[in-house]
């Protein structure tokens, strides 16, 4: 059984920061990528980061590209994502997803790309 957990969920003022962690587990687990997606209330799951795990090519949406930064923690099977200069725009339920598949081409930015999901953690920021 593998568990995928998201924290570090809050509220925040524009222009402010914060940071989500995000640990994937289980003995069978092989861990090759880690990403966040995230949703706002009547809007569609998007895409936000991801990173490969074994020599950490990362991957941004053009929405938060110079603002978000991801990393990892390979011994913990722990991914971050570091949140600065946070907009409005920023507020929805951040989900982390784990990737057990090898990487050949994927460019992990679609859900199908994943195979287990975290519950989601909220993020608000107010203006």
């Amino acid at each position: 059984q593998v568990q995928v957990e998201e924290s570090g969920g809050g509220l925040v003022q524009a222009g402010g920061s914060l940071r989500l962690s995000c640990a994937a587990s289980g003995r069978t687990f092989s861990n090759y990528a880690m990403g966040w997606f995230r949703q706002a209330p009547g809007k569609e799951r998007e895409f936000v980061s991801a990173i490969r795990w074994n020599i950490g090519n990362t991957y941004y949406a053009d929405s938060v590209k110079g603002r978000f930064t991801i990393s990892r923690d390979n011994a913990k099977n722990t991914v971050y994502l570091q949140m600065n200069n946070l907009k409005p725009e920023d507020t929805a339920v951040y989900y982390c997803a784990a990737r057990g598949r090898q990487v050949y081409y994927s460019r992990l930015v679609r859900e199908s790309d994943y195979d287990y999901w975290g519950q989601g953690t909220q993020v608000t920021v107010s203006s």
